[in-house]
C-alpha cells in the first residue's frame, strides 16, 4: 500500500514512543530488537539525535542515533526502521536528512553506522546518502563475527561517511 510521503510527520521521539518503537523494530528484520527499556532511553535520553516518523497516529519509522562522546563531530546511527506501510517512499532518507539539519547535529562532519554484509537495503540507503551528500563512504570491520559475536552473528562493518559539508545552512534536498 502506497502512502503520501507528505502525510508523514517527522518529529523528535518522546518516552511514550518507546513501546511503539520496540514493536516497529521487531517487525523490521534483520534489525536486532533491543529491550523496551532501551527503546525508552532512545526516545528520551537520545531524542535530540533520534527521529520518529508518525503516520496516522502510528510510529511508521524510527532512527536512533547519538553523537559519539569522544568524537562529537560524529553522528552514529544505531538503527533505521521503516514499517511495511511506509516502505518504498524514501522515508529513511527523509529522516536522515531531517536529522542532519537539526541544531543538535550542528558541527557533525561524519556519519557512522554499522551494517552486516548481507543487509543490502541498508547498504543501498547509506550509499545513496553518501552520493547525495557528495561525501566518501568507507567501511571496515568494527565487530567481528568470531571475535565479538562468538559466531552467533554476522560481522558488523563500520560505515563512515564524510566529511560532511560544514555549512549548517546547506540545503539537504532529496533530488
Amino acid at each position: 500500500m502506497s502512502t503520501d510521503p507528505k502525510s508523514v510527520e517527522l518529529r523528535k521521539p518522546v518516552s511514550t514512543d518507546g513501546a511503539r518503537v520496540h514493536s516497529l523494530v521487531s517487525q523490521c528484520p534483520p534489525l536486532d530488537t533491543n529491550s523496551v527499556y532501551c527503546n525508552l532511553l532512545q526516545c528520551s535520553h537520545f531524542a535530540e539525535t533520534s527521529i520518529a516518523a508518525e503516520l496516522d497516529g502510528e510510529v511508521a519509522g524510527f532512527i536512533s542515533a547519538y553523537r559519539k562522546p569522544q568524537q562529537p563531530d560524529t553522528l552514529f546511527v544505531w538503527q533505521v526502521a521503516v514499517g511495511d506501510r511506509a516502505r518504498g517512499q524514501g522515508l529513511a532518507s527523509r529522516m536522515l536528512f531531517e536529522l542532519l539539519q537539526r541544531s543538535s547535529c550542528q558541527g557533525v562532519r561524519w556519519l557512522e553506522t554499522t551494517i552486516t554484509e548481507a543487509n543490502q537495503a541498508s547498504w543501498a540507503l547509506f550509499r545513496s546518502l553518501a552520493g547525495k551528500l557528495a561525501a566518501e563512504l568507507n567501511s571496515s570491520v568494527m565487530f567481528d563475527r568470531e571475535t565479538h559475536f562468538g559466531d552467533a552473528h554476522e560481522s558488523e562493518l563500520l560505515v563512515r561517511i564524510g566529511p560532511l559539508d560544514s555549512e549548517r545552512d546547506r540545503d539537504y534536498t532529496l533530488q
